[in-house]
């Protein structure tokens, strides 16, 4: 079983067990619950039994632990300007939270 719920006009596709990082949750500690209730899919492996949204399937949810809060990988950004002795460097790493799913309802 699978589902693609969305969580902050992002699309996520996942079944039981998996983890994924998220943009950071503030409000979530690690251990805590989190409940996406904006499930646009869910497919239980056969076509005749799958549920599609319009815009979402009423009735399900799926259930998340938060596992941590870390930081996503460095990207480095520059500019230059030519002939003008302009360069700027300047990095930016983004806040996550990665979450493991629990269950799927629906």
């Amino acid at each position: 079983m699978f589902a693609v719920f969305e969580d902050r006009n992002k699309q996520y596709r996942v079944q039981e067990g998996d983890t994924l990082l998220l943009d950071r949750n503030e409000s979530a500690e690690a251990g805590a619950v989190l409940t996406f209730e904006r499930v646009l899919f869910v497919g239980h492996g056969d076509a005749g039994n799958s549920a599609v949204g319009a815009p979402y399937v009423t009735g399900a949810t799926v259930r998340a632990t938060v596992v941590d809060h870390e930081l996503g990988p460095k990207l480095i950004v520059g500019k230059f300007r030519r002939r003008k002795g302009y360069r700027r460097k300047n990095g930016h790493r983004q806040s996550l939270t990665r979450v493991r799913i629990d269950s799927i309802q629906g």
